[in-house]
């Protein structure tokens, strides 16, 4: 009896199929119904492993199955091939990056062939190749031209050894995913893409999905959309008014001082009115060298005061402000309102500092003892302590302040969103560049599209540092 050797027997069909096109879609119209089968990208790492085999088997099925039906099947394949595990790769061995991926490209296309994957081999393509990652800058162009694209200077998530901004699911544990180094924060100028633009869009549109309750609710959380109002407060020493975005403004009366994010714009000059710009600025040098998990989770309550006073707009009183390590920055506005008597985070500040807790909203027909409260009360209740509102119910009661706080010209109904938008720049040379020029009279100038506008070339990596353009000899 023959033994089955495929050594011997495949390499002829693959032959076969490749002479014939067998796999080929055809461009013209024949008649046919069109299908389309494309497969998420394999990244070029190394060669394919069993995972490969067996995702890739299942859209082989697929594809093989609708030609058997009589469809004019597109089967492309293609490779994920920028990031920074490429480059991380180059630097170790010495290489450049393209080198690297691409003969990890040949690879692993070596062993779809030996595999028998039913690709449409004219049809690959890698996006670290110009002639496709121009239509990710045309792409890019056109949200920029639209105000879609945008830079600002943003706290990030920053790797001191693959020196690159992470995404917030890069970290895990407070590590980056890739080398295990904690993540600092860090202030760097940024280009991001503005999702929350589309916030409404995305919750709304969600009534069309067929999608298990369970994942609907994650993404409902994700966007986080919350109904509220904007308050504006003003600081006392220096003038400066600024907004704060709060779920329940009929609480406003229970506010006994004002905190700050380490990274708000206006904190230096706050400091500085105040006197406290030394302390201010130590705190602000330690949270950068601090993991983000324990910076995120805010275990502690700590807090440096700011010398300074908001004034509330319901009563005139003056608050004291601080900065705190629990307030972030890319959350509302960057600074909250202390409520402590109906926010637990506030409530554990305000008892950290000895700060007075006023209790605003009381459950109806009860007295409730500041002094004895174990924890914060955010529950419906009525108002109480509250001028003109006092007895007012809640639900009720938010709504009314709000009104209140229109007609007074002290604020009005917002909308907040836990959603933020999209930071997309990498600090970086191995990925598809930002199709910017930045003019020191021009400001940020688009490159025209069409025009080529490629990663340059490079003639050696530094092994074990980092690859920023400004860094690198061309």
């Amino acid at each position: 009896m023959r033994r089955y050797d495929p050594s011997a027997i495949e390499p002829k069909w693959e032959a076969d199929w490749e002479r014939e096109g067998l796999f080929r879609a055809v461009e013209r119209d024949d008649g046919r119904p069109r299908f389309y089968k494309l497969h998420m990208f394999p990244y070029p790492s190394g060669d394919l492993h069993m995972g490969h085999a067996e995702a890739f088997a299942i859209s082989d099925i697929v594809a093989r199955y609708k030609w058997a039906r009589g469809y004019n099947v597109l089967h492309p394949i293609g490779w994920d091939a920028f990031g920074l595990p490429a480059e991380n790769a180059a630097i170790q061995r010495g290489l450049h990056p393209r080198a690297w991926t691409d003969a990890n490209i040949a690879q692993q296309e070596s062993t779809f062939r030996r595999y028998g994957m039913a690709f449409d081999w004219t049809r690959k393509l890698s996006t670290a190749d110009p002639g496709y990652y121009r239509w990710t800058q045309w792409l890019f162009l056109q949200l920029f031209k639209k105000g879609l694209a945008f830079r600002r200077l943003a706290a990030t998530n920053w790797c001191p050894k693959d020196q690159t901004v992470l995404a917030n699911e890069q970290v895990v544990q407070g590590r980056c995913e890739r080398c295990g180094t904690p993540v600092v924060r860090r202030d760097l100028t940024q280009w991001f893409f503005k999702i929350t633009e589309y916030a409404d869009r995305l919750l709304d549109d969600m009534s069309q999905l067929e999608w298990s309750d369970r994942v609907l609710t994650q993404q409902r959380n994700w966007i986080g959309r919350s109904q509220g109002a904007e308050v504006t407060f003003e600081i006392a020493e220096t003038g400066d008014r600024l907004l704060v975005f709060t779920t329940r403004p009929d609480t406003l009366w229970g506010v006994t001082f004002f905190v700050f994010a380490p990274e708000h714009p206006l904190l230096s000059k706050l400091a500085e009115a105040g006197g406290t710009a030394a302390v201010v600025k130590e705190l602000q040098d330690r949270l950068q060298r601090t993991h983000v998990s324990e910076r995120d989770e805010a275990l502690s309550r700590e807090g440096v005061p700011l010398g300074v006073h908001a004034v509330n707009p319901v009563n005139g009183e003056k608050v004291p402000c601080f900065v705190a390590p629990y307030v972030l920055m890319e959350y509302g506005t960057g600074a909250v309102m202390g409520v402590p008597a109906h926010d637990q985070r506030d409530f554990e500040f305000a008892r950290e500092h000895g700060l007075e807790i006023r209790v605003v909203i009381a459950p109806e027909g009860a007295e409730v003892d500041p002094d004895r409260m174990t924890e914060a009360w955010p529950h419906d209740g009525v108002m109480v302590r509250s001028g003109p509102f006092d007895g007012t119910p809640s639900p009720e009661s938010i709504g009314a302040v709000t009104d209140w706080l229109t007609a007074e010209g002290k604020g009005r109904a917002a909308t907040s969103y836990r959603l933020r938008d999209w930071l997309i720049s990498r600090q970086r040379y191995w990925g598809a560049p930002i199709p910017i020029i930045h003019c020191p009279s021009c400001g940020e100038v688009p490159v025209p599209e069409g025009v080529p506008f490629s990663t340059p070339p490079l003639l050696r990596f530094s092994p074990g540092g980092s690859v920023p353009l400004v860094t690198v000899a061309l």
